[in-house]
């Protein structure tokens, strides 16, 4: 059963655990399964870091974060602890998710019925910028997107990605 105020809880206790990992702590979901609770973290590289967060690491994380959990009461009861990364199904919603997104493939769908496709070259507060088919670079501003999505490329080469 998940008692009332587990997933700040758990926040408090896996947030010093992730960032001393040098990971950013994307989301904590604490929900009932039955006689226990299932605990969900979502961790992600720094926004300032390309690349994914390979096995090795997310495997090491989730036995500190395993063990920082069972050294509390913070959930009160039996658990099952998953630990993963954001995927590319995430929604680009935040600054940072579009950072994270930077060199990859994104569709945006603007607040106008349009959409966008680029590759994300660069993104700050206030909009993103991405690059089209024709090579040039165009800014968006971030309140007319609605929603992003990274576009899952299977047949790009080594060359391509930079």
């Amino acid at each position: 059963m998940v008692t009332p105020g587990a997933t700040e809880r758990v926040r408090q206790v896996v947030g010093p655990v992730v960032d001393g990992a040098d990971l950013y702590l994307e989301d904590v979901v604490v929900s009932p399964a039955g006689r226990q609770s299932v605990v969900r973290i979502i961790v992600d590289l720094p926004e300032d870091v390309t690349g994914g967060l390979d096995l090795d690491r997310l495997a090491e994380v989730s036995r500190a974060v395993s063990a920082a959990l069972d050294g509390t009461d913070a959930i009160g009861g039996a658990y099952t602890l998953e630990v993963s990364t954001p995927g590319t199904g995430r929604p680009l919603t935040e600054v940072r998710h579009f950072r994270r997104a930077g060199g990859r493939l994104v569709t945006l769908q603007l607040r106008d019925g349009s959409s966008r496709v680029g590759r994300v070259l660069s993104a700050d507060e206030t909009q993103v910028v991405v690059q089209g088919d024709d090579g040039a670079g165009r800014a968006v501003p971030l309140a007319d997107v609605v929603r992003g999505q990274v576009e899952v490329e299977l047949s790009r080469t080594e060359d391509e990605e930079g």
